[in-house]
Formats: C-alpha cells, structure tokens, sequence
C-alpha cells in the first residue's frame, strides 16, 4: 500500500508537473490496496538491480520512502492507538514509471507494480527502537547526485493518521507494508526531468533506518 502525496513538497511538485489533482492536504490518499503495492514480485532486496526496460517505459522515476511494516491486525484503527499495530520500519524506493500511471485512466496499479522494481530493506528497525518519528531524514541518490532530502516532520500527514485513515472500513493485516510517501525532488517534477537509465546507481537513506544501493539494469520484462 502506498501513500500518494504525504509530503507537502511532493504533493505541490507533481500537480504541478502536470500529476493529478487530488487535494493533498485534506485527507491522506493510496494508491494500491494490495501488500506490498501490485505484489511481492514488485518487492526486490536492498543490493539487488532494479529491472528496467525502455520498451515498457520511457519514464522510470525514483521515489525514496519510509516504509511501514504491520504488526496487529485493526480496523478502523484510531490514530492513538495506530502505532500499536506497527511492527517495524523499512527503507523503501518506489520506482515508479510515470507513462504507465497515465496511460490507464490516470489511476496508479500499472505504474507502481511492475516485476522486481521497488528496494526495500535493509533490515526491519522495531517501531519501539525509533525515538521520533517525525526526526528521520529521508534521501534518495542517483549517480551521487543527491535528488532528495527532507524531514519526516515536513510530511502532511502523521503515521498514525495513514494508518487512522487506511484502516477506516478496511482491516490491515500483520505482515502489511505501507509506504508513506516520497519527498519533493522526483524526477519527474524537475526541469528538466530526470529518469533513470542503465546503469544508474540509485542509492536511498533513511536516518537511523538503513540504507539500500541498488543498480538499474536493463532487463526483458515485455
């Protein structure tokens, strides 16, 4: 599961990069009610290559994200109560392709679910082990340009308010991974964009999380 837009930078970056019109300031949004995002075929290690095909995608994108990890299984899950249900936390990259998100009628499965495309690890941090969750410094490398560098405390929303707002009506089960969404810097939302390419050397950080290193790798997947 995915949350769309969770920091305010990113939300007004990518409207503004001509990506939906959701309000993102109002209430959280998801992209994927599956775990993790389209399927464990998505999910890859922290040191493995991302698959990559410019036959499927001219635009992949890298999204750096903290991820969530369900320990208890709730619904309609009250924001007090929320991190009670939370495991541990992960260091995740959505890798995104950004052609894909549109070309089915604007919705997001097809671009955020394709084989062996989102890191995650490198190891699982106990929810009870980080102090402050609004202190962890979120980073996303490319070729040792530093793309992305924000705050958890610059996100909309809270952790326990995506879990408050996901589980309202929906059970969450224990094993569940939840991404919380990706600072400003995507590459889609610069100008001029950037997307990644074979070769490429995505490295993503997470404060007191971990960190994956991951190279993108020309891979038949069509």
């Amino acid at each position: 599961m995915d949350g769309a837009g969770h920091f305010r930078s990113h939300g007004s970056a990518f409207r503004e990069a001509g990506g939906s019109d959701i309000s993102y300031f109002s209430r959280p949004s998801f992209k994927v009610n599956t775990s993790p995002r389209g399927g464990p075929d998505t999910v890859i290690g922290p040191a493995d290559d991302i698959a990559y095909d410019p036959d499927l995608s001219a635009k992949w994108d890298y999204e750096a994200e903290i991820a969530l990890v369900m320990g208890r299984a709730g619904r309609s899950i009250p924001e007090e109560k929320a991190m009670d249900h939370v495991f541990g936390l992960l260091v995740a990259n959505d890798v995104s392709q950004r052609d894909l998100q549109r070309a089915h009628g604007g919705q997001w499965l097809k671009g955020k679910s394709i084989d062996a495309t989102m890191p995650l690890g490198p190891w699982l941090t106990t929810a009870d082990e980080i102090d402050d969750l609004t202190g962890l410094r979120v980073r996303c490398e490319v070729n040792g340009r530093l793309l992305q560098d924000a705050s958890s405390g610059q996100m909309a929303f809270s952790v326990p308010r995506i879990i408050a707002e996901l589980s309202r009506g929906m059970t969450l089960r224990a094993g569940d991974v939840v991404l919380t969404g990706t600072p400003s810097g995507v590459g889609n939302a610069r100008d001029p964009q950037i997307f990644l390419a074979d070769g490429d050397v995505v490295v993503t950080r997470v404060s007191g999380l971990g960190e994956l290193r991951n190279t993108v790798r020309r891979t038949r997947l069509t």
